[in-house]
């Protein structure tokens, strides 16, 4: 064998050595992008999940604050107690037995 073919045959060798390196080197760095990817993905469900919970409790409490709004804006509160509650309470109360102070002498009194 002269110089130049033993100089290809070892280029060969070694081309293909460091092929299969690239190889071994190129799936080590897919199983890392992997991992890591499993790793954002377990973080961005989670990251989900709490936003997700969070945005359905702002949407709580947006609903909640337009019907205080709604109340406030409306007087609704006053409107009830006029209407309903002192209807009755002026019911239940004028049905009351009272005594009479007018009717008992001065120095009871």
């Amino acid at each position: 064998m002269n110089k130049k073919k033993l100089a290809k045959a070892v280029f060969k060798g070694v081309f293909k050595g460091a092929k299969k390196l690239l190889k071994g080197v190129k799936k080590l760095k897919a199983f890392k992008k992997t991992r890591r990817t499993v790793q954002r993905t377990r973080k961005s469900i989670l990251l989900g999940a709490v936003l997700m919970l969070f945005g359905r409790l702002f949407a709580i409490l947006a609903a909640v604050y337009a019907v205080l709004f709604a109340v406030f804006f409306f007087d609704l509160d006053g409107k009830l107690m006029y209407y309903v509650v002192e209807p009755f309470l002026v019911k239940h109360y004028d049905k009351m037995e009272r005594r009479n102070p007018l009717d008992m002498p001065y120095e009871m009194k």
